[in-house]
């Protein structure tokens, strides 16, 4: 956690302490990729690892990247089509 991630984090994930919230990579990372701006993510590339991206994608919680992200984010990680969004199990 740094200066810069804390203040994405308390900016994208609003509801959770900055600690919670990046207490979970991948969750943190789906809410990035859906909320993030252009100059969130190039804070967060310093960070992140491109097959931590493709890390997240896989493991991303049903819910938080919408559609048009979604496909956006598989297009930069070389994954065109976009598999399907995760869903939720009822």
């Amino acid at each position: 956690m740094t200066p810069e991630t804390s203040r994405i984090a308390r900016r994208i994930i609003w509801f959770e302490r900055p600690s919670a919230a990046l207490s979970d990579p991948v969750r943190f990372m789906a809410y990035a990729m859906a909320r993030a701006t252009h100059e969130d993510m190039q804070v967060l590339r310093r960070y992140v690892l491109p097959e931590d991206f493709v890390e997240a994608l896989d493991r991303a919680p049903p819910g938080i990247i919408d559609a048009r992200s979604w496909a956006y984010w598989n297009l930069i990680a070389g994954r065109y089509p976009a598999p399907p969004l995760p869903k939720r199990q009822l």
